[in-house]
């Protein structure tokens, strides 16, 4: 389905801006124009056994530490789901890993979302949709409209970062 049918099916209000492909936080703060909303960045992890996936959802500057990071996904040790996981769980390539991206998860609903709670008291969050082209600003009530939609539960939760503790 396409992303802007969806939210506009589901009444979830946006605001577009396109730019250059951006691949990294430096790319978007090089290469995209001064956008309301904060700024995110989604990480795709997978379990040990690959059996668990987890989409964990961060404000663009923070870095996660992964060594305490499974503790808080209730999981084993937990790495970088491959290019090809990325596609087959979330439908996206690497550089476009977006929250929204769960709209390819509505069936099997193998992918957990994690969200960190200094992040989710936002008003509003900027997204890729689905590809690193274009940014959308979403009002929270939007994303939890998404969510809902999508049949996904996030669990706002303490991300770790690095050097804390």
């Amino acid at each position: 389905m396409d992303i802007y049918q969806f939210l506009t099916e589901h009444n979830i209000e946006y605001e577009r801006f396109d730019h250059p492909p951006v691949y990294t936080v430096e790319d978007v703060h090089r290469l995209t124009p001064n956008l309301p909303g904060a700024k995110t960045k989604n990480l795709f992890f997978r379990d040990k056994k690959g059996r668990r996936h987890f989409l964990v959802v961060v404000p663009d500057e923070k870095r996660v530490d992964l060594k305490a990071l499974p503790a808080v996904l209730e999981s084993g040790r937990v790495s970088f789901g491959s290019p090809d996981r990325l596609k087959k769980y979330l439908g996206i390539e690497p550089g476009s890993v977006s929250l929204l991206a769960i709209l390819n998860d509505r069936e099997r609903h193998a992918v957990e979302i994690f969200i960190d709670e200094t992040l989710w008291t936002s008003d509003a969050f900027q997204f890729h949709p689905l590809v690193n082209t274009s940014t959308l600003v979403i009002p929270k009530d939007g994303i939890e409209r998404l969510l809902a939609a999508t049949g996904h539960q996030a669990k706002v939760t303490d991300v770790p970062a690095q050097g804390k503790g």
